[in-house]
């Protein structure tokens, strides 16, 4: 209006804000109720896992890679273990190979459940995270009952796992897919087409194929905008190019008012891959195969080189750079912590946003503070 004067602010949206999603820290330039630019501050964390991994042998570092994503740390002990098997030339047993991929699904699960809990805290449903809770809290019994621990497990090793499974471990994981199945349908009711939840997430925070390849964006967060890109398919490790599942994609969908690369489609492709990490861990269930589940050597000392390794895990691709010297412990460590990278796109779809969109397209991304303090 004439006469009237703006003035564009700052303000410190964390790190101790709700919807910050841990100790991050965003640095916003306001209009009024629009967000003109946004700055992520990092490193309040201090993981320094790449740092201790150059300090402690290739085993003792497994259990530092659990301390990044947190929430799915199963992958990384995978990616870590797979590393260091390519410097020694050798494969786990392929017991331990079904095992691996089982037990990496359900912590995917557990993830997207996550994801999906959190998301609804961050535009104002509280209910879906309790929901999301109940279900976790069986995975974690799950994962309790095979080696001890609920969240950081220290459970895939190099040359294999740190304990077999049993059949009641398989009879309880059958009961939870009996169980979890049908709770899908409860998600979509209660959230996925809410009429608030999708006028808050649908067309908002778009990102096109093309920024998310060049922002080198992995995961549901890629495969939302459409890019049909999984390590699982495309570069298989673990056997997974033996089991039958599909790649959920952002799509346009006209009734609600969605389109490809949104906020709404990066919620509902976590939703999908939840279906296809069942179809899996069924697959997995039915051919376990009997033998070894570990096979190393006691001393692991892989010769002078440097190797690279990815898996695809719940939040995109985890990549461990290593370079060794032929000693007990890595010259060098780097890792690929999709979160971080995944983060990086926040300046770009986080301008000239309304400050309650900003929060919806943050937990969109599904970040987790472990993996980029690393």
């Amino acid at each position: 209006m004439p006469g009237i004067k703006t003035q564009e602010i700052l303000v410190n949206m964390g790190p101790q804000h709700p919807s910050t999603h841990g100790v991050l820290r965003l640095v916003i330039k306001t209009d009024g109720e629009l967000v003109t630019e946004v700055t992520p501050i990092v490193g309040y964390l201090h993981r320094c896992a790449e740092k201790i991994g150059e300090n402690v042998t290739y085993d003792q570092w497994i259990p530092y890679t659990d301390r990044m994503d947190y929430i799915a740390a199963m992958g990384n002990n995978l990616g870590i273990s797979l590393a260091v098997e390519k410097l020694l030339g050798m494969e786990a047993p392929p017991r331990a190979q079904v095992i691996r991929v089982l037990v990496c699904e359900l912590n995917r699960v557990a993830s997207h459940l996550i994801a999906f809990g959190t998301f609804g805290l961050d535009v104002g449903a509280f209910t879906p995270f309790l929901y999301a809770w109940r279900e976790r809290e069986m995975i974690l019994n799950l994962f309790e009952m095979l080696c001890g621990a609920r969240m950081t497990f220290n459970y895939i090793r190099i040359g294999g796992i740190s304990f077999d499974i049993d059949q009641k471990f398989i009879d309880k994981t059958k009961e939870f897919i009996e169980w979890f199945e049908p709770r899908i349908k409860e998600y979509n009711d209660l959230l996925t087409y809410n009429r608030i939840f999708v006028e808050r997430t649908a067309k908002i925070g778009i990102i096109s194929p093309e920024r998310a390849i060049s922002y080198g964006l992995t995961g549901p967060n890629l495969r939302a905008s459409g890019v049909n890109f999984d390590v699982r398919k495309d570069f298989p490790y673990c056997g997974y190019e033996k089991y039958q599942f599909n790649i959920p994609l952002g799509r346009d969908v006209p009734e609600i008012g969605a389109v490809t690369g949104d906020c709404w489609n990066r919620y509902y492709v976590r939703i999908e891959e939840m279906i296809e990490s069942i179809k899996i861990i069924k697959q997995t269930l039915e051919n376990i195969p009997a033998g070894e589940y570990y096979d190393a050597p006691k001393k692991i000392k892989p010769k002078a080189g440097e190797v690279y390794t990815r898996i695809e895990n719940a939040r995109g691709i985890v990549g461990f750079y290593i370079i060794s010297d032929g000693s007990e412990k890595p010259v060098r460590a780097k890792v690929r912590a999709p979160s971080f990278i995944n983060l990086s796109i926040l300046p770009e779809i986080g301008k000239n946003v309304l400050v309650a969109d900003l929060i919806a397209i943050l937990g969109s991304i599904d970040i987790v503070l472990g993996e980029i303090d690393r």
